[in-house]
């Protein structure tokens, strides 16, 4: 872990919205990762799932905002945040850089909110034992998130095929990509809209999008998924789990699993949605959420 350097134009927290790039990672290969921060308060890290970006989290952000200082970040190979030809996507990359995202901005008594991949991410950083990250991170909140080995959808077990997946993601359209993943992850087809299939297929419109959204699935189910889940019983931090109750992405008995293996975990069921509770039923898991923080 080395020196990050925040290249932002400096605003006051809790005055307006400050979009900018975090430059993370070693000097020979930075990664610079789009952030947005909002409000003032207790820090909130905002951590998207497989194939999302900031734009996942519009519902519930400003919300939030009211009452902390909200930093929702692009993971890298997604949103605005770059796309490097390399194969480090793993939710162990992803932590890395976001520790390093932690510590540079010198983030404490944080709450971080993860949804799917997002939430794996999360559970791997409330697992880093490194000092510097100590009694930085004080709860949870876990969304419909991988935590175990599972059965994958087939769109993701074709993009761990490599001729396949190279042929699939190069010529079917985006916006069929990005309609066709939405559609699996929500219940209620009508609620998506043409201008979330736009920001979900517009990174898919480079090769480098392409790149990382191939090898980001590849690594989505970390080999020792298994070894790691095992720890799990270790980590004290009060825990919100909310899950969906038609999730045909990440099966409900995952969240189940993790409310009994958590030592500290609450486990909320949202009705009415697939995958995406923040986008689908917004208003029920900001309540949710916003209960837990007020502890």
């Amino acid at each position: 872990m080395l020196l990050a350097v925040l290249v932002v134009c400096p605003t006051a927290h809790g005055t307006e919205e400050t979009p900018g790039f975090a430059r993370l990672g070693p000097p020979d290969a930075p990664v610079k990762l789009f952030v947005e921060e909002k409000g003032e308060g207790s820090p909130l890290l905002l951590i998207h799932g497989f194939g999302a970006s900031t734009f996942t989290w519009r519902e519930i952000a400003p919300a939030l905002a009211r009452q902390h200082r909200v930093i929702a970040v692009d993971l890298k190979g997604f949103g605005q945040s770059d796309k490097p030809f390399d194969e480090r996507y793993s939710v162990f990359d992803q932590a890395e850089l976001l520790k390093q995202l932690i510590i540079d901005k010198d983030l404490r008594d944080l709450t971080l909110i993860g949804h799917s991949f997002g939430g794996g991410v999360a559970l791997v950083l409330a697992l880093d034992e490194d000092p510097q990250l100590k009694g930085r991170i004080k709860k949870l909140v876990l969304l419909d998130t991988i935590a175990y080995p599972q059965d994958i959808p087939v769109a993701f077990k074709m993009l761990d095929m490599p001729v396949v997946s190279h042929v699939g993601v190069r010529m079917l359209p985006p916006a069929v990509q990005a309609r066709l993943a939405l559609r699996i992850a929500y219940l209620d087809n009508s609620k998506i809209d043409d201008d979330e299939v736009e920001m979900y297929a517009a990174p898919l419109r480079t090769a480098a999008g392409k790149h990382a959204i191939i090898h980001s699935a590849r690594q989505i189910m970390p080999e020792d998924l298994e070894e790691i889940s095992k720890r799990y019983a270790s980590i004290e931090l009060p825990t919100l789990i909310a899950w969906c109750d038609y999730d045909r992405v990440v099966p409900l008995d995952v969240g189940l699993k993790l409310r009994r293996t958590l030592p500290n975990a609450t486990l909320e069921i949202i009705d009415s949605c697939g995958h995406m509770p923040h986008e689908e039923q917004p208003e029920a898991t900001l309540e949710l959420i916003e209960d837990f923080l007020d502890g």
